[in-house]
């Protein structure tokens, strides 16, 4: 397990996706204001650094030690929505639309997916002022599955997808 300044450092993917402008306080205050919770603070430094993007493939998976529909071991993290909206990629503040359309449940706010699965901040149990704790959702199974307690435990477990067995047995492949 990494510590989350060691992830920090090298955390975003180097291609093009995302925005290098910094996001501002201004911009943090209208995105909890629309989401209608607080972001966490690890989270913010890590879109302080790039607002949203592809995940650097060290950090691109989190370990679930339970198969879902993705894989035996893991599920996937490589991208994490930011706050802006940039060459018509999806961002955090499009959580409330992609919830109604999928039926999941709230409050929540959406890192990462595609439709079919999802990471998500999730304030069911600490309220739309605490600290969230990250859940796996996949539609195909109606799973919900705890990932970590909070952000940064999230952050510190992630771990390059290449590192887990390939076997798709779990897919179905």
């Amino acid at each position: 397990m990494a510590r989350f300044d060691e992830v920090k450092a090298r955390f975003w993917d180097e291609g093009p996706c995302g925005s290098a402008s910094p996001v501002t306080e201004e911009a943090v205050e209208e995105a909890e204001h629309r989401l209608g919770v607080r972001l966490p603070a690890s989270l913010l430094e890590l879109l302080r650094a790039q607002d949203g993007g592809l995940v650097a493939e060290a950090w691109n998976a989190f370990p679930t030690g339970v198969p879902t529909s993705w894989s035996a071991d893991h599920v996937p993290f490589d991208e994490l929505r930011g706050i802006g909206r940039y060459d018509g990629r999806s961002s955090l503040l499009d959580s409330a639309y992609l919830i109604a359309e999928w039926g999941l449940p709230t409050p929540l706010v959406l890192l990462s997916g595609d439709g079919h699965t999802w990471i998500a901040l999730d304030y069911r149990s600490c309220g739309e002022r605490g600290e969230p704790s990250v859940t796996w959702f996949d539609e195909e199974d109606a799973m919900g599955l705890p990932l970590a307690a909070d952000f940064r435990s999230f952050v510190e477990r992630l771990a390059p997808a290449a590192s887990f067995d390939h076997d798709d047995a779990a897919r179905g492949g």
